[in-house]
């Protein structure tokens, strides 16, 4: 999945008409599409599924701030202009998260080994600095690394779907480099896509304090085998 696409793969359908085209062209002139204006923030890491923790799925976030304690995000295969949207994901701070119900603290995930591991990062625009912007991504991640996250995905690009089929899939984050077989390499190969170093990021990151992680949270490790939840 080459950033740099500007066309997704993959989707079953035919090719937009030219009167599609117009509509298209004449809507985007005329209307504000202000929720979706005020994404702020472009995450990109792995999700892995909380029914088969053997499958995983890249995906790219983008976020926008409902308040200082909720985030809320689209998730799409790729970056390119016609991605496939596959998911949402909510944010919430510790604060919220303590107040949730045993039941509802097994659908979220902590993001503190996606932050310290480097696997979770926010690619940059072109022709900025590479140190300016690594300064901008690791303030971001000083918040991150706090936030719960809830994700669920409705197409399931990664076994070759053509559309989004089935029900909702509920996903996970990572929480160990051991965890699936071949993890590193997927990151080293999405690395070489976004030109960046996740190794390198990692370090940069370890001054970050790693928050407490509240019980009640869902370990896709531990699940799968029938174990307890963090």
């Amino acid at each position: 999945m080459d950033p740099t696409k500007t066309e997704t793969d993959g989707a079953k359908g035919t090719p937009l008409s030219t009167e599609s085209k117009v509509l298209e062209t004449g809507a985007a002139a005329g209307q504000n599409f202000g929720p979706v204006k005020s994404i702020c923030a472009h995450l990109n890491a792995f999700h892995v599924y909380a029914s088969d923790p053997a499958r995983c799925v890249e995906a790219n976030h983008y976020c926008s701030h409902l308040n200082e304690d909720v985030r809320q995000c689209l998730i799409y295969d790729t970056p390119a202009p016609n991605a496939r949207l596959i998911g949402v994901e909510y944010m919430i701070s510790a604060g919220l998260f303590k107040t949730l119900d045993a039941d509802e603290r097994k659908l979220w995930h902590s993001h503190v080994f996606e932050v310290k591991s480097g696997m979770l990062i926010m690619p940059g625009p072109n022709g900025l600095p590479t140190g300016i912007w690594e300064a901008a991504e690791t303030k971001e991640m000083e918040q991150v690394v706090g936030l719960y996250g809830k994700t669920y995905h409705f197409w399931q690009v990664d076994r070759g779907d053509k559309l989004p089929l089935g029900g909702p899939e509920l996903m996970m984050s990572f929480t160990q480099e051991e965890q699936q077989p071949g993890l590193k390499e997927l990151i080293g190969e999405r690395d070489t896509r976004f030109g960046v170093d996740s190794q390198q990021k990692k370090e940069k990151r370890g001054y970050i304090e790693e928050p407490e992680i509240h019980t009640g949270i869902r370990s896709t490790i531990s699940q799968a085998l029938g174990g307890d939840m963090y």
